[in-house]
């Protein structure tokens, strides 16, 4: 992924200890005022700096998908269950042995809890993750003859499935744009990009996604929230955003005020919540 954006070397003194400072300062924030206050924004003026954010992130994620490993809907389903309060590394390290051994729905519904969370224990909360994939899968095995539903309604009937793991299996198995996944890396740049109403302070996950879906095109939704996740991770993590080497700076309202005080304890807030 490209970096962009420089800045003229300042004089500096000859000491070791300068050339740290003056090397740390340079990876953070610029000094100078953002160049949009989200804060004044129009609806209009907001959703049209979201499509000029979209559009950024398309040039640097062509292809933005989920990091999950799945070869179905089942599989995506229950490895979206296991990633809550975890990693997806982590959960591609343990879903390889639980898909061979329990390969279908009937299967893993009939399956010896003390076994499953043997398997997950890793991914954490393992034993509401065991309850919500037995009952799940027994739903999924009993209603609706062992195939994942492909409907925001029957997926949130579904035990331990709420809102955000029913739109990454219809975004990203059924290609159906029915919301935005709004998970801690989305969270946290809808809020520092200026893509929410919400205030930093509110975790509101549902509200977040409704400014979202108000903003962004329905045909995006899905795309948006992988590429908000992949430029989380990679860019813009909780502690130490790139600032300097980020190419949605000039259209993010918090890029050159992360280094202030003010931005700071605001990123100590942000990391309470983070991965």
């Amino acid at each position: 992924m490209g970096r962009s954006g420089s800045r003229q070397n300042q004089p500096v003194k000859s000491t070791a200890s300068t050339a740290k400072s003056v090397a740390a300062a340079s990876r953070r924030c610029s000094p100078k005022p953002p160049p949009t206050e989200a804060t004044d924004e129009s609806v209009e003026q907001r959703r049209r700096r979201a499509r000029s954010i979209l559009t950024q992130l398309r040039k640097l994620y062509p292809i933005a998908d989920c990091a999950l490993q799945h070869s179905s809907a089942l599989h995506l389903l229950i490895a979206t269950i296991l990633s809550a309060q975890s990693t997806d590394e982590m959960v591609n390290k343990v879903t390889p042995v639980l898909f061979a051994k329990y390969p279908t729905a009937a299967d893993l519904a009939a399956a010896d809890p003390a076994d499953v969370e043997r398997i997950v224990h890793s991914t954490g909360f393992f034993r509401q993750k065991t309850r919500s994939l037995i009952g799940a899968c027994r739903a999924i095995a009993e209603r609706f003859g062992g195939e994942v539903p492909a409907t925001m309604e029957e997926l949130t009937q579904l035990p331990g499935v709420a809102r955000k793991t029913a739109n990454v299996v219809l975004g990203t198995w059924f290609g159906l744009n029915e919301g935005v996944v709004v998970d801690t890396h989305v969270g946290r740049l809808a809020h520092r990009l200026g893509l929410t109403w919400t205030s930093r302070d509110e975790k509101d996950a549902v509200k977040i996604e409704q400014d979202l879906m108000r903003i962004l095109p329905r045909d995006a939704w899905t795309y948006t929230s992988h590429a908000l996740i992949w430029h989380g991770r990679k860019v813009c993590p909780a502690r130490k955003p790139d600032c300097e080497g980020c190419t949605l700076s000039k259209l993010c309202p918090s890029a050159f005020s992360l280094a202030s005080p003010q931005g700071k304890a605001a990123r100590r807030k942000e990391q309470n919540g983070a991965d």
